[in-house]
């Protein structure tokens, strides 16, 4: 009896230190990455932030636009039966030269995106698909300085389209 209470006393006593001499302590090593160079995603999302920003503006041109040129062609009919003041006729060349301007603007905008996708290493995959949209964009506004600007418009309805697509992919 006195064998057996001494086997389990020193059971008891170098079961702790077998069971923690057959378990190692794991640890997990932490990576150092360098805060002076920001991560790929970080530059990922600053990009796909500019062309979100790209689309926001550009719709709300395009809303703009297709009242603005709905206004300019009724004065342009008006004005080639005569219909039209020449203080009209005035006003919707100044409201031409302000859309052509705004296109333009639009166009500059695009221009920037490009380079800095295209210049960007993290950004450059996307770049292949982003390529264009300026193009795009310049083709609207010589369809403005035409004095077509619905055509203009959905030209411009086509840039969004390809700025989504490049949204789309970098998510």
């Amino acid at each position: 009896m006195q064998r057996i209470a001494a086997f389990f006393i020193i059971a008891v006593v170098l079961f702790p230190v077998t069971a923690s001499a057959q378990s190692r302590k794991r640890t997990t090593t932490k990576s150092s990455r360098s805060s002076a160079a920001p991560k790929a995603s970080d530059v990922e999302r600053a990009g796909a932030q500019h062309v979100a920003d790209q689309i926001k503006t550009l719709t709300k041109f395009i809303y703009l636009l297709g009242g603005v040129a709905k206004g300019l062609e009724g004065v342009d009919d008006a004005a080639r039966r005569n219909e039209a003041s020449p203080a009209i006729i005035d006003q919707a060349a100044k409201n031409k030269a302000t859309v052509r301007n705004s296109i333009q603007n639009v166009r500059e905008g695009l221009d920037k995106l490009e380079i800095d996708f295209r210049t960007t290493p993290e950004l450059q995959r996307y770049y292949i698909k982003l390529a264009g949209v300026a193009s795009g964009a310049a083709n609207a506004e010589d369809q403005a300085a035409a004095n077509q600007f619905d055509k203009a418009g959905r030209t411009l309805l086509d840039v969004v389209n390809r700025l989504t697509d490049v949204l789309l992919e970098m998510r």
